[in-house]
């Protein structure tokens, strides 16, 4: 009798949870009652943070190894279809060599999330030059000649890269207050480390050649950064989140410095970004139900499809 007492109370308890965390869902996400030991909010969060870890463990594993998740781990891409247009790039061999951690860091993010929740198949990518083309002369306002080719070399692949790893951090120091699980925190907590130490490390090793020209163009690194930032403001429509390499002295840390290695708000505190956000974003769109940039046909997840006119999945 006691165990069932129990039972019931434990129903209970996850039933009400379910109905206060559906009342805290946006109306734009309906409901999809799959089994869960998580609160169906997380899971939705967590969900969603797979396609920035899909779109940077290919980037990286390309970008270092020549080939991506289909080559390292098939089974986390559950037949879905490859990158458009990822390429090995033209990386020294050190550089190299923190990119294909990255990559492997990527593949482990993907293992982890999958492990407490379903997932979905990989979207369709497009990591073509001429996808990361389009977003440089969208931040310089007009066509680049000739097009940026994030392939090329050192420089060209970390300005690249930077423009990555700092929307899912973001997006992480969003996710991690509305979640209502300890598990899911925890995760979430560990995502967010490596993403922000992957970002560090690109800034850090771009920082040193801020005032460096980016091969082909008269055009500096820290130039690239603010253009990049600036961009990425814009299309997220939620005012400045966003830094470059450098800053004027009065927005630096304390305002006492123009450096700006680690971007952070007035108190140096990372930035957030919703999923809304984000889309806006890597959709280079600024809409959210608007697909394009790095995701053609759209992103995943509950959350994502919600915005889009052919509904969720």
């Amino acid at each position: 009798m006691a165990l069932a007492s129990c039972f019931v109370s434990f129903a209970a308890t996850v039933f009400i949870s379910s109905f206060i965390t559906s009342l805290l869902l946006p109306s734009a996400y309906p409901l999809d009652l799959s089994a869960t030991i998580l609160p169906i909010f997380d899971v939705d969060l967590l969900e969603f943070s797979l396609n920035l870890e899909y779109l940077e463990a290919d980037f990286f594993l390309f970008g270092s190894f020549g080939q991506g998740l289909e080559r390292v781990a098939p089974n986390l891409t559950r037949d879905s279809p490859p990158p458009i247009g990822a390429q090995k790039a033209n990386l020294d061999s050190i550089t190299n060599g923190l990119i294909l951690q990255f990559g492997y860091q990527e593949v482990g993010h993907i293992k982890a999330i999958m492990n407490v929740v379903r997932g979905f198949p990989r979207p369709q990518l497009d990591l073509s030059a001429s996808a990361f083309a389009k977003v440089m002369d969208q931040a310089f306002d007009r066509p680049l000649q000739p097009p940026f080719n994030p392939y090329a070399n050192n420089v060209s692949f970390l300005i690249a890269a930077y423009l990555i790893p700092y929307v899912g951090l973001t997006g992480y120091v969003d996710t991690i207050p509305k979640l209502f699980s300890i598990t899911s925190k925890k995760l979430v907590s560990g995502l967010l480390g490596i993403e922000s130490g992957q970002d560090a490390v690109i800034r850090t090793l771009l920082y040193p050649l801020r005032l460096a020209k980016v091969p082909p163009y008269d055009i500096d690194v820290d130039e690239f950064t603010r253009r990049i930032s600036n961009l990425r403001n814009t299309l997220g429509r939620a005012g400045s989140k966003d830094e470059g390499l450098t800053v004027p002295v009065n927005e630096g840390a304390e305002g006492r410095v123009q450096g700006n290695v680690l971007a952070g708000d007035q108190f140096s505190l990372a930035y957030n970004r919703t999923p809304e956000e984000v889309l806006r974003i890597v959709y280079g769109s600024g809409n959210e139900s608007i697909p394009g940039g790095f995701f053609p046909k759209g992103a995943g997840g509950r959350i994502a499809r919600s915005h889009l006119r052919n509904g969720y999945h």
